[in-house]
């Protein structure tokens, strides 16, 4: 962990998330180990330990003996202790999932809607969430995070086309969320969201740097190291779909011609020949999606490529079907563990990286927090 704890007297707030975050990302350790690590005092870490045991966060565990001696206590996370309300807005409906620490989801629903406009996307966002708190009426929610399609604040590109949300551009989201559900709220890049979902729970769980690409209404993707997307200057690192790949091609919707996402989207498949099935049109788009894996690959040389998005299983198993023989790239290695381009399994990672952002922004340490705040819910409002 890059983040350490300080022995400053009021920097409790900092040292409770620095102590849960150590375990959250190292899985069970033991109290000195905590401490040699992060830098804080054994007492001081004991103490927090404590806190973190009286409010749910963690659970202590005797391992089993492996010699002389007692067994190590070790710290393990309660998932269960805490979740966030993950939601995701697309040109096809609103959905939402209830997320635990863990990365799990203990409650989901969908509303399908063709391009939601504000009132309609709000409206059905206060179902949602109301439906997750009365299917889990105990449980500690600590924010919401809400997944939309990118790119944002941009002229022009920001919400249409493809991935048209007619209205939604200039709104107050953030605000908008945080009234409506009376939770920190937080606003995720459903690319972003996507990647950090796979990395909790899909293919790219366990992987050091993988780049997630997302088939959705458009095409969007992101670069995950150790578990973080590139987000760029802006938030918006990603948008391969407007990489132009065909001189004098398709008009976009961005307004340039021959962008990616004018052959491989879930509109360009929509509007593919009659007849055509998925590994018709697989095949047709194959020379685009190839030649935007081999970008990828010598932009970024990723252990593999993981395709998932809106797109059915079927369209997606059609697209990687046709990778076998793909151009030479960085990637092309004979000591390859991993195949270069991966089918996504998780159909929920835009809901479980959007909690993941909530429950990061709410648990994470920041250098602006060196005080107690009286409802800080690691210790259940009980000001240390």
């Amino acid at each position: 962990m890059g983040l350490r704890g300080t022995n400053q007297g009021l920097s409790r707030y900092h040292n409770r998330r620095i102590v849960l975050g150590y375990i959250r990302e190292h899985g069970p350790a033991a109290r000195g180990d905590i401490a040699r690590d992060v830098r804080l005092t054994v007492q001081t870490v004991s103490s927090i330990v404590r806190e973190l045991e009286e409010s749910g966060y963690l659970r202590l565990r005797r391992e089993q003996p492996r010699g002389r001696g007692a067994p190590a206590q070790m710290l393990h996370l309660n998932p269960d202790a805490a979740h966030a309300i993950g939601i995701g807005v697309s040109p096809l409906g609103v959905s939402a999932a209830l997320v635990n620490l863990a990365g799990d989801i203990t409650a989901h629903a969908s509303r399908p809607l063709a391009g939601p406009d504000p009132e309609d996307g709000f409206r059905l966002i206060g179902e949602l969430v109301a439906t997750m708190r009365a299917r889990c009426p105990e449980a500690r929610i600590l924010g919401a995070g809400m997944a939309i399609p990118g790119p944002l604040d941009v002229e022009g590109m920001s919400f249409v086309g493809p991935a048209t949300l007619a209205g939604w551009n200039g709104i107050p989201l953030r605000e908008r969320l945080a009234a409506l559900t009376g939770l920190p709220a937080f606003i995720e890049i459903d690319t972003a969201a996507a990647a950090v979902g796979q990395h909790l729970h899909g293919e790219g769980r366990g992987l050091d740097q993988f780049y997630y690409l997302h088939l959705g209404a458009g095409l969007g993707g992101a670069m995950v190291r150790r578990g973080q997307p590139m987000r760029g200057a802006f938030g918006n690192a990603g948008e391969i779909g407007h990489v132009p790949v065909v001189p004098d091609g398709r008009p976009c919707t961005c307004g340039n011609r021959g962008c990616l996402e004018c052959y491989v989207s879930l509109d360009a498949f929509r509007h593919r020949p009659a007849g055509q099935d998925e590994a018709g049109w697989a095949a047709a788009v194959a020379p685009m999606f190839h030649r935007a894996l081999t970008i990828i690959e010598n932009l970024f040389d990723p252990e593999s490529i993981i395709l998932g998005g809106l797109a059915s299983p079927a369209l997606l198993g059609a697209l990687v079907a046709t990778t076998g023989a793909l151009p030479p790239s960085v990637s092309a290695r004979r000591n390859r563990r991993l195949p270069r381009v991966i089918a996504a399994s998780d159909t929920h990672s835009v809901l479980r990286g959007a909690a993941a952002r909530a429950l990061a922004e709410v648990l994470s340490p920041t250098a602006d927090r060196d005080y107690d705040y009286p409802d800080d819910p690691l210790c259940d409002g009980q000001a240390a």
